[in-house]
């Protein structure tokens, strides 16, 4: 029993002893921080007293004018491009047209000309026109200029001398080598009176218009020769025939063509061909074939 008591009193004793070392302690050291703090002394600083003041006035800065719209430079702006497609049709000799096409922002690219069942494949120049002889087939002839991109423009006009010329037309796609020649009043190869696209001399009564642009893709081509019955005054006959040189496009092939034949009072006419080819161990010969295309009769006026 007392055992426990005494130990209860030491444990007393030692808290109360740690206790009293522990305030002591703390209360040395408040000291000692208190004791190095220098007093605050107040310094009042004197009141700062602005005089002799003199004004100035402040740097003359121009700023510049406010741009006004009426005084705006001049800009060099160029002018819309008027990209409307046109077309126009005059009558000219030997009851032909002239036709003229503009396609202002389509330069250079192909075009397909249509009139009454005749087609061929062109293309316009560097500033989009076209400028071509197309020989009517009806006396009032329109005329269909489409663009490859499916615009297109259509031109009309009168043709007052139709009924007094003879017009057979040839057409074809591709390369085909088709040719018409004409040999009048008897005529032979190379005289005069062989009539064809590549003669350099034409009659003042007769000719041969190529049309269409080989250049192109699978071009649409057209060969039209027409005789004016009123610029003649001898009768006779015209032997025409329809001839394609053997190639290496067409040979061994079955190659395709259309007529269009206007003679007289009989209205346009047409015929569709197919023409077998020799093979190719004929290449640079022409197959000549007189009995495709009837001859045409002349009589005087």
């Amino acid at each position: 029993m007392l055992n426990k008591r005494m130990m209860a009193m030491s444990g007393v004793t030692l808290a109360a002893a740690l206790g009293i070392g522990f305030s002591m302690q703390y209360g040395t050291a408040s000291r000692d921080w208190r004791s190095n703090v220098s007093p605050v002394t107040a310094e009042v600083e004197a009141e700062l007293i602005l005089q002799d003041i003199t004004l100035t006035s402040t740097v003359d800065i121009e700023f510049p004018e406010t741009v006004k719209r009426d005084r705006l430079p001049a800009m060099a702006l160029s002018a819309p491009i008027d990209c409307a497609v046109s077309a126009q049709a005059t009558p000219a000799p030997l009851a032909t047209v002239d036709l003229t096409f503009s396609a202002p922002c389509n330069s250079s690219e192909r075009l397909t000309v249509h009139h009454s069942g005749l087609m061929f494949t062109a293309a316009t120049d560097g500033g989009g026109k076209l400028s071509v002889q197309v020989p009517a087939l009806v006396e009032h002839a329109v005329y269909i200029i489409e663009l490859e991109t499916g615009s297109g423009a259509v031109a009309a006009t009168q043709v007052s001398d139709l009924d007094q010329v003879d017009r057979v037309a040839l057409q074809w796609t591709g390369n085909s080598g088709f040719e018409i020649h004409a040999r009048e009043f008897g005529a032979d190869y190379g005289q005069v009176g062989h009539v064809w696209s590549g003669a350099e001399d034409i009659g003042r009564a007769s000719q041969v218009l190529r049309l269409g642009d080989a250049q192109q893709l699978a071009p649409r081509m057209v060969e039209i020769y027409s005789f004016a019955r009123d610029r003649i005054e001898i009768d006779g006959a015209v032997a025409l025939s329809v001839e394609a040189e053997v190639s290496a496009i067409n040979c061994g092939r079955d190659i395709s063509a259309q007529t269009l034949e206007l003679r007289g009072d009989r209205g346009l006419r047409t015929r569709d061909l197919v023409l077998s080819m020799p093979n190719c161990n004929a290449i640079g010969d022409f197959l000549v074939l007189n009995n495709l295309v009837e001859d045409l009769k002349i009589a005087a006026n």
